[in-house]
């Protein structure tokens, strides 16, 4: 997979990156292969611990967000995306087995027990995802959060 080099010196612009955070190889292998066939820089990761730390050297654009892993998950993640400055204003794609219903009624639990409650993700899709959706979805958050850059996908 390519890593993101922001001093790329061609004459497109580089790739977005966009990070992936999913325990399952076969869900980081089919989102990073979907991702790169369409103008996407994927940066992956298996768990919450590694993502923010790639989240935080690489910037991504975007994090696709796994709720349930081992260890440290997509709501510990996320979280600690949207507690850290430098990282809070990158949206999140939750992709999850878990139905949006229960995770809405999840986050309005946690919601009630935080200081500064988190907002809702940019996105969500239950598991398993359509191709063609989750890349649609992809455009529709990226294009509604940043300006679209002349030869960006």
């Amino acid at each position: 997979m390519a890593n993101h080099n922001p001093s790329s010196t061609s004459k497109t612009s580089p790739a977005p990156p966009v990070l992936v955070v999913d325990d399952e190889i076969g869900m980081r292998l089919f989102i990073s292969t979907l991702l790169e066939t369409n103008g996407f820089t994927p940066i992956v990761a298996r768990n919450g611990s590694d993502g923010l730390q790639k989240a935080r050297a690489q910037k991504p654009v975007l994090a696709i967000l796994d709720i349930m892993m081992p260890n440290e998950g997509g709501v510990w993640l996320y979280r600690a995306l949207k507690a850290d400055p430098s990282l809070c204003a990158i949206p999140v794609l939750m992709l999850s087995g878990v139905t949006h219903e229960a995770f809405r009624h999840y986050l309005t639990m946690l919601n009630s027990q935080l200081e500064a409650p988190l907002p809702p993700p940019a996105a969500y899709i239950e598991k398993p995802p359509e191709a063609e959706y989750l890349l649609a979805t992809i455009r529709s958050v990226l294009q509604t959060r940043m300006p679209r850059r002349p030869g960006a996908p």
